[in-house]
């Protein structure tokens, strides 16, 4: 019988969906016939190696945002020789720095909007390009921290909002996609319909925050683009195992519109409102046994 450590928890802003993502990835695996056993981790090397010995067959990483996502867990990991879920250090680290990942999806000839990084200085006073644009922290996800600025916007953003640094990109009219890709396969598009005025945390994993449309309702030729879009991000960062690209459809002036690439998420959510699961449920994937062929497929850079 395999066993099975799954990190969840952390400490970063994601904690409370890490949580979640791992109860349920337990649960599954445990139905599979795996010997699981649960990791709370916390800012605490000594205790996370304590908890890891003797070591497991497998970690699966569960674990979402810095410190966890960003390539600090899996250098760990490959120093201690175990297998772990998901991408390796580098593509891990690089994911999450989104100008890094922006410009190596630029050298890749993918489409990405216009943007930079930016002061705080600059994003308060207003002085970054035209709006509507987005402003997001360079290393954060699920949306944590992010602000638009739309035309007409008469609140300005406080200092105390932002970071000494921080993306700025031009906001795409249209609508959200995203596709996941399993090893080398996209496994479809999804269009994601927010109950709110945006895509924000609340939408994500509010039960009925958001609506998933799979596939989504698009041009064909699009729809390829979008799977393959998302693989290339994939190959282009060395990324392994699940990742999930986000891309903008601008279709405001007819079909076929343009395609954006904003991100890759290199560690997806498995939670109950997850994007992942539904994915793999369009093609006959269930939960746990989406979450076993992730074990199955775990490796480490060691």
């Amino acid at each position: 019988m395999k066993r099975v450590a799954v990190l969840m928890g952390g400490w970063s802003a994601e904690r409370e969906v890490s949580l979640s993502s791992g109860r349920g990835v337990a649960a599954a695996l445990r139905q599979a016939g795996y010997d699981v056993s649960e990791i709370d981790v916390r800012r605490d090397v000594p205790a996370l190696i304590a908890a890891l010995t003797p070591a497991p067959d497998v970690a699966f990483n569960a674990l979402h945002g810095r410190g966890g996502e960003d390539g600090h867990i899996q250098a760990i990991l490959n120093l201690l020789g175990i297998p772990y879920t998901h991408s390796g250090l580098l593509a891990s680290a690089a994911a999450m720095d989104k100008p890094l990942a922006k410009q190596v999806f630029r050298a890749a000839g993918l489409p990405v909007p216009e943007g930079r990084v930016a002061s705080r200085d600059e994003i308060v006073a207003g002085k970054v390009m035209p709006a509507p644009y987005v402003v997001k922290p360079t290393n954060e996800g699920s949306s944590v921290g992010v602000i638009i600025v739309r035309l007409g916007d008469n609140r300005p953003i406080a200092a105390h909002e932002v970071n000494d640094q921080m993306l700025v990109e031009r906001f795409i009219e249209g609508r959200e996609l995203t596709v996941a890709v399993m090893g080398d396969r996209p496994l479809g598009v999804i269009e994601i319909l927010a109950q709110g005025t945006w895509y924000d945390y609340e939408a994500k994993y509010a039960a009925g925050g958001s609506r998933h449309i799979i596939p989504a309702a698009i041009h064909p030729e699009i729809y390829e683009q979008a799977c393959t879009i998302a693989l290339a991000a994939h190959h282009a960062l060395g990324c392994r195992g699940i990742s999930r690209a986000d891309l903008r459809y601008d279709d405001t002036a007819g079909e076929p519109g343009q395609l954006y690439l904003l991100e890759i998420n290199t560690q997806p959510g498995m939670t109950p409102t997850s994007l992942v699961p539904d994915a793999g449920r369009h093609f006959g994937i269930s939960y746990t046994d989406l979450v076993t062929w992730m074990v199955e497929n775990a490796t480490c850079d060691a």
